[in-house]
């Protein structure tokens, strides 16, 4: 397979993720029955996941260096398991199984390709660097039970967490993300409670 041919799928799973995005947030609107219990819930569940997201961007030096330390020395992909978490609090806020089964499955179809995608990406970047790293770090659910990727013992204050880092990559916007999402879920149940909506 030629690089060209490799590209387009990628460019494919990359457009549509957001393009699809769009219909399944309506739909989901649509389909859901939020409570007040319901949406604190899911907000919890979500917090947790922006805390995941946040640890790794924190780790995250992009188009610089492998990460490998904090939460990638477990999983290779922990922002997208923190949009994982993220994900269930939002179907749990839905509080419909139609809604939620919808973002789960939204989640599941266009993540999974978006990591296979990136993986190639890093593989043909970082060569047997990435290889060796693959072979002992998870594509996605963490290993506690290994020791996972060892970091050297010297390891550089420059590659640990970093609230910089965390900035530099605007890994805010996944929080003010989050917090408007939320809002717009109770504004549903405010509506549906108010106007029938």
């Amino acid at each position: 397979m030629n690089e060209a041919v490799a590209v387009q799928p990628r460019k494919f799973w990359m457009r549509w993720r957001v393009r699809t995005g769009y219909p399944v947030a309506m739909l989901y609107l649509l389909l859901a029955t939020p409570t007040n219990h319901w949406i604190a819930l899911g907000g919890g569940i979500a917090g947790l996941g922006l805390i995941i997201r946040a640890i790794a961007a924190g780790h995250l030096r992009k188009d610089r260096e492998l990460a490998t330390t904090g939460p990638y020395a477990r999983t290779r992909n922990p922002l997208y398991l923190g949009s994982l978490f993220l994900a269930i609090g939002f179907a749990i806020a839905g509080h419909s199984w139609w809604a939620g089964g919808l973002v789960l499955v939204y989640f599941g179809v266009f993540y999974y390709a978006v990591m296979r995608n990136e993986e190639a990406d890093l593989r043909a970047r970082f060569g047997v660097i990435y290889d060796q790293y693959a072979a002992r770090v998870p594509l996605f659910l963490p290993n506690f039970f290994d020791s996972g990727h060892v970091a050297p013992a010297d390891i550089a204050p420059e590659r640990a967490f970093s609230w910089a880092q965390y900035r530099r990559n605007r890994e805010y916007k996944a929080l003010i993300g989050a917090i408007a999402g939320l809002a717009v879920v109770w504004l549903r149940m405010w509506l549906h409670q108010h106007y029938g909506y």
